[in-house]
């Protein structure tokens, strides 16, 4: 049979506490994180608006071509 575990009190940090230890780590993490260089975000955000451009004109032909189709199969 199993027991129940020994709990101990432990102590809480205030809210305050809580907070100003998040932005700590928040503000440590953010200075280990390898960020991208000028260029490399020039080149990907291009990338990101040529896709977008693409994928809407496709789009855009595909319900222009259900258009003329629902058109032509109502007879209006």
């Amino acid at each position: 049979m199993a027991r129940n575990p020994v709990r101990t009190a432990v102590q809480r940090p205030s809210p305050g506490q809580m907070s100003l230890s998040f932005l700590g780590g928040a503000f440590s993490e953010l200075r280990k994180v390898n960020w991208p260089s000028r260029e490399q975000t020039t080149r990907l955000t291009m990338l990101v608006l040529i896709v977008s451009v693409v994928i809407g004109a496709i789009l855009g032909l595909i319900d222009i071509g259900f258009s003329r189709l629902f058109a032509l199969v109502t007879g209006g």
